[in-house]
This record gives C-alpha cells, sequence and structure tokens, in this order.
C-alpha cells in the first residue's frame, strides 16, 4: 500500500490555505464570532473624563468652556466637536480645557432621544433646570449652577462662557490667559468698544464671549448679584457677570476677538479676519465656518490617501479671502 510521506512542506501547504480561508472569515464576519466591529468607537477620544478634553501632566491652569446652545442643534455640535477636538489633537497644551455644550430642559421626544446618544456617546453636555430661552437668564442658570455642578470634582481656575457661532483658536486663548491672575479676571471683548457709551449701564463684555475665575469666582461674581439680577428682569447675557460684580481685572481682547465682517462696514468689534485671532463670532451657517476654517489653514493635517480625493480649491478659497480682506 502507497504511504504518502508527510513533509513539512506539504503540511504548510495543506494548513495555510485554511487559515488564510479562518482570517478571513473572522475580519468580514465578526457578528458570527462575537468580535467588536473595527469602527472608531465614541469613547475613544482624546477625552481623559468625559467630554472634548485636555490635559496635560500638570497643566499651568484648568479651563472649563460652556458653549451656550440648543438641544436640537445636533448638526452644529457635531462640527464644534471636530473642530475642538482637533485642535487638542494637534497641540501640546500648557493648560487642561474642557469643553462643554450647554442647554436648558428638554422639550421633545426626538430631544431625550438624540441628546441621550450625545451623552452617551461624548459625555460633553450639560442640561440645565430652565425653560429654553437666550437673553432671559440662561447664562445665570449656567454660571450659577457652576459651583454646584463642580463641587468637589473638577477645580477649575477659569470658567468661559461663549456661543454655538463662535470659533475659538485654543493655543491663542491659552496663551492669552498663562499670564493672568487666577482671582478677579473679567476677560471678553468689551463693549461699547468705543469711546463713548451708549448703553444705559457701564461697559461690559459683549455676550458671545467672557470669561470670569474658577467656581469659586462664580460665586462671587454672579450668584452673590442675584438679587440685583432678578430686579432687572433679567440682562442680556453679556451683562450678567458685570452686574453681579465685575473682576478688578478686566482684560480686554481687541482686535483678537471679534465678529465676522462679511459685506457689513468695518467697526471697532467686527472686522475681516486677522492672523492673531484667538475667537471669531456670527458664524451663523456653514458658509461662514468655511471661509473662517479656510482662512487658519485648518485641513493643512489632511493626509493624503488612496481613499479619499479632496477637490483642490482651498489654495483659490484662502487666496479669495485674503484680497477680500485687504482690498
Amino acid at each position: 500500500m502507497f504511504a504518502w510521506k508527510q513533509s513539512p512542506s506539504c503540511i504548510a501547504l495543506l494548513v495555510l490555505p485554511l487559515a488564510l480561508l479562518a482570517l478571513a472569515t473572522v475580519v468580514f464576519y465578526p457578528r458570527d464570532f462575537g468580535l467588536p466591529l473595527t469602527f472608531t468607537s465614541c469613547g475613544s477620544s482624546s477625552s481623559s473624563a468625559g467630554g472634548i478634553s485636555a490635559a496635560p501632566v500638570q497643566p499651568e491652569f484648568r479651563l472649563l468652556v460652556g458653549i451656550i446652545t440648543r438641544p436640537e442643534y445636533y448638526e452644529r455640535r457635531h462640527l464644534l466637536r471636530m473642530v475642538y477636538s482637533l485642535q487638542q489633537a494637534d497641540n501640546n497644551f500648557a493648560a487642561h480645557v474642557d469643553v462643554r455644550f450647554v442647554f436648558c430642559n428638554l422639550s421633545t421626544e426626538e430631544q431625550a432621544v438624540f441628546v441621550a446618544l450625545e451623552i452617551m456617546c461624548y459625555d460633553d453636555i450639560i442640561i440645565l433646570n430652565c425653560t429654553e430661552n437666550m437673553d432671559n437668564g440662561k447664562t445665570y442658570n449656567y454660571f450659577s449652577s457652576l459651583p454646584t455642578l463642580f463641587d468637589g470634582d473638577a477645580k477649575y481656575d477659569y470658567v468661559m462662557k461663549t456661543d454655538d457661532d463662535a470659533f475659538f483658536r485654543l493655543p491663542s486663548l491659552i496663551e492669552s490667559l498663562r499670564d493672568k491672575p487666577r482671582s478677579d479676571v473679567y476677560y471678553g471683548l468689551q463693549m461699547p468698544c468705543d469711546k463713548e457709551n451708549f448703553f444705559p449701564f457701564p461697559p461690559f463684555m459683549s455676550g458671545w464671549v467672557h470669561l470670569v475665575v474658577g467656581p469659586g469666582g462664580v460665586d462671587r461674581h454672579i450668584r452673590d448679584g442675584a438679587a440685583g439680577y432678578n430686579r432687572a428682569g433679567g440682562y442680556v447675557d453679556g451683562e450678567v457677570a458685570e452686574h453681579g460684580g465685575p473682576g478688578q481685572q478686566q482684560v480686554r481682547q481687541r482686535p483678537a476677538m471679534y465678529d465676522y465682517r462679511g459685506t457689513s462696514p468695518a467697526t471697532c468689534f467686527r472686522h475681516d479676519f486677522v492672523p492673531e485671532t484667538i475667537a471669531v463670532h456670527h458664524l451663523i451657517d456653514n458658509a461662514r465656518w468655511t471661509e473662517a476654517l479656510t482662512y487658519f489653514n485648518f485641513t493643512k493635517g489632511l493626509k493624503s490617501s488612496k481613499q479619499y480625493h479632496i477637490p483642490d480649491f482651498f489654495f483659490f478659497l484662502r487666496k479669495k479671502i485674503q484680497d477680500f480682506s485687504f482690498g
């Protein structure tokens, strides 16, 4: 009877195809084997404790950025998460920065489901116990809630309020705060920004961005001013910190903070993009966000790949913006 000699090379030839078949089956049909899919998961961001965070080993200071928005603005939050997480991934910050989205109570079943998914995925949302509004106490509710929300938890040196149509360049923001004191600071774009004050109250920081010291400072700046706030029946949000007790050191960030100009006349608070920008406001639609992100060359880190092709119009759009700015 003929006996086949099973040499090592013959065994390898038999086993190798079977191994490749098994590997392909596991890769393309992972659910059949109880294995996870290879998509990037929600929890794989740079966050150390939920949300968008940048946390050096020994930060010089801790900053909370609260973005005032509305529950139904899902697309805008998605854009902002990309904008801020990419900045934190590409920079070695000297500070710990947490970015959180802030809005009032949910009012629809859709919001309850979609926002719950966002919280499960990103854990970067603060829901205040209030009815959704713009200038009827929402900012006050945000600031006044912070000492309770973060009591015994994160100890922030600074807390900030901004809007969802504002774009911050985080490295510039952090650099502007590194030499500032950790107490009695009231920071932002002062209004009015020209010499004459047309308002019936003292100058204040523009509602779309202002920063004060951490929760202890919030107690003094905001909560101690609650009686005055309530008597007035509600301030425009930029006035809350001013009426709650302005800091001894007012840090005015003009012209590095400003409104988007577009075709409007230039003013002390609204002008063209500038290289030293800390923040630009009033990016109310995707077209304006495209202009801003293009001017600051935000997609420069995009790597070439066979898997996608991005049209090469960014150079021409940047040139158009620069020609408009200096024309």
